[in-house]
């Protein structure tokens, strides 16, 4: 399972013209997942995000986590993200879950979410399989990869 973090000022999702989900200082977070995933790598997974020290402290350092600041959390399904891009011109996406499988390890990841961080910051998500306008103000610019490979 992976996720593309973005700490970001704000951003939101939009679905057919309607906004469905939006924050303010936060993480947007593509995630991607695997063939092969599990429950287990989307819990360590959403550890990381949680726990990731990028936000800066009162020396201006990558310092702070999500938790700390109390941030908003933005998930939103993206399995491009798990695509073979080794060779050619075109993404494989047999490296990607099966659309089922991969619901059920994002709506599982986005319910921890809820359960982990809802009280301290807003947790939101895109919709899986929609067309979605993702819009974002990446704060520095500060994007990672983190990927929580399958066993």
């Amino acid at each position: 399972m992976m996720g593309l973090l973005q700490r970001v000022s704000e951003a939101g999702v939009t679905v057919g013209g309607e906004e469905i989900a939006s924050i303010g200082r936060g993480l947007l977070v593509l995630v991607g997942v695997e063939r092969g995933d599990t429950e287990a790598q989307a819990d360590r997974l959403l550890e990381r995000l949680l726990g990731y020290r990028i936000f800066p402290d009162a020396d201006d350092k990558m310092n702070c986590s999500l938790q700390e600041i109390g941030g908003g959390l933005l998930l939103v399904p993206q399995f491009t993200l798990a695509a073979d891009t080794r060779k050619g011109m075109r993404p494989s996406f047999g490296s990607c879950a099966e659309p089922a499988w991969g619901l059920h390890l994002f709506d599982y990841l986005l319910q921890r979410a809820w359960e982990q961080h809802g009280e301290r910051g807003a947790v939101q998500s895109g919709r899986f399989g929609a067309d979605m306008q993702v819009r974002l103000i990446n704060a520095g610019p500060v994007t990672f990869h983190l990927h929580v490979p399958p066993p």
